[in-house]
């Protein structure tokens, strides 16, 4: 799977399911400080993660995950 097609799905459930504005989404965007992600929201999206590309994700690598761009590249390292 190509990082075009990993962004199109996080980007989908990003804006489906946090209801999240597509104005804010881009690879630099901060999950936390642009976004509005909270920890509780952090859980929701590895169930997500996992689902749709089929891997567990590990706890202490979500953590390192700061960026739009750094979780496009944690899941294409990882399919």
């Amino acid at each position: 799977m190509e990082r075009n097609e990993i962004q199109l799905i996080v980007n989908g459930f990003l804006v489906e399911e946090f209801e999240i504005n597509e104005n804010l989404i881009n690879p630099e965007a901060r999950l936390i400080e642009d976004l509005g992600i909270s920890s509780l929201d952090f859980v929701d999206i590895v169930v997500i993660i996992e689902k749709e590309f089929g891997f567990k994700v590990k706890r202490e690598e979500i953590t390192q995950i700061r960026t739009l761009k750094d979780m496009y590249v944690y899941i294409e390292n990882r399919i």
